[in-house]
């Protein structure tokens, strides 16, 4: 490594460690260690090599904040309607392949997915990319300290890796980021975003906090529901945003089923590859860099199906034919959601 490299690699890690004071404690320690991958991978002479061992496995930038998230997470929308012990267990199973970005909100069953989050990660919070949401009727200032607060005491942790307004209420944004803003200086939350965000609310997001905001967006986004790809996953691929997909394989099984037209298409790639439809699905939503996925799966064997999907990867002529299959459609006057 030349002089001129080396300086500008120590000076970035100087940085580094100037911003994070509190380095010694673990978590802190860990997002810097992240903050120096990120350099190394800014350093032109370093081998394609060198990149990839610096690259977690399945993981992806997450958005403007400079960390990694894993592709593939785990949601948890209606988790609390399942045993509790299988899907803690699922969960773990999860963590153990590699789906360690966990996404929840305090409206999931009034906070039980959040208190069986807490279990299902408990000794292992430092693998994990925690993300949570507040509700509209609570994102006030004062409400979205407050509904942090509770957040993190169901999850049993002393920080949020991102923490999104759930959709659009009459609270005002300024409200609503200045809260954000008080949290990121409190060590609460590591970054903020947004759901259900179309481009003119995302505008006005990065109008009142600036460049790199926010993090991310996370939308319904599915095979038979692609209306994102119109003009917000432009708007975010633009600005950095990561665009998190909730529901990904959708409501409805119809598309799966190797009976129906969509299904056949997918079968008869997932065939070629020894993959499963879904995985296929999932795979399609990933073709996007800046797209991560947070199916919700209750049980160790969809935990599992889905993990497959990071070792798939779909060629160019079998992209089109899924294109071809669900087709976008026309562009929504609104953005959709559930």
């Amino acid at each position: 490594m030349c002089m001129s490299v080396k300086a500008l690699f120590v000076s970035c890690v100087q940085g580094m460690f100037h911003r994070h004071r509190d380095w010694r404690r673990r978590y802190v320690y860990l997002n810097l260690r992240r903050d120096i991958h990120v350099a190394i991978r800014g350093i032109p002479t370093l081998t394609s090599d060198d990149r990839a061992a610096a690259r977690p496995a399945g993981q992806r930038p997450f958005g403007t904040t400079r960390r990694w998230a894993a592709a593939i997470g785990q949601g948890s929308w209606k988790i609390e309607d399942s045993a509790a012990d299988s899907a803690v267990a699922a969960m773990r199973r999860g963590l153990d392949l590699g789906l360690t970005h966990i996404d929840t909100a305090e409206m999931y069953g009034a906070g039980a997915a959040e208190t069986i989050i807490a279990e299902a990660i408990a000794g292992r919070r430092d693998e994990v990319f925690l993300v949570s949401k507040v509700l509209p009727s609570n994102a006030s200032r004062r409400g979205t300290m407050t509904a942090c607060e509770k957040s993190l005491a169901r999850l049993r942790t002393d920080r949020l890796d991102c923490y999104l307004l759930h959709w659009r209420g009459s609270v005002p944004l300024e409200e609503t980021i200045a809260a954000f803003d008080s949290l990121v200086r409190a060590g609460k939350i590591l970054s903020w975003g947004v759901s259900n965000f179309d481009v003119s609310d995302l505008e006005e997001v990065a109008a009142i906090a600036g460049a790199g905001h926010p993090a991310c967006n996370q939308v319904l986004y599915h095979l038979q529901e692609r209306a994102i790809e119109h003009a917000v996953l432009p708007w975010c691929r633009k600005q950095g945003t990561a665009v998190v997909a909730y529901t990904p394989f959708g409501q409805s099984s119809t598309a799966y089923e190797p009976r129906s037209k969509q299904g056949r298409v997918l079968a008869q790639i997932a065939e070629s590859h020894n993959a499963t439809a879904r995985q296929v699905a999932l795979r399609f939503l990933l073709r996007h860099p800046e797209t991560f996925v947070i199916p919700k799966a209750s049980s160790i064997a969809h935990v599992v199906e889905n993990a497959g999907a990071n070792s798939l990867e779909l060629n160019g002529d079998e992209l089109a034919r899924i294109d071809a299959a669900f087709a976008r459609g026309a562009p929504r006057r609104s953005l959709p959601m559930i």
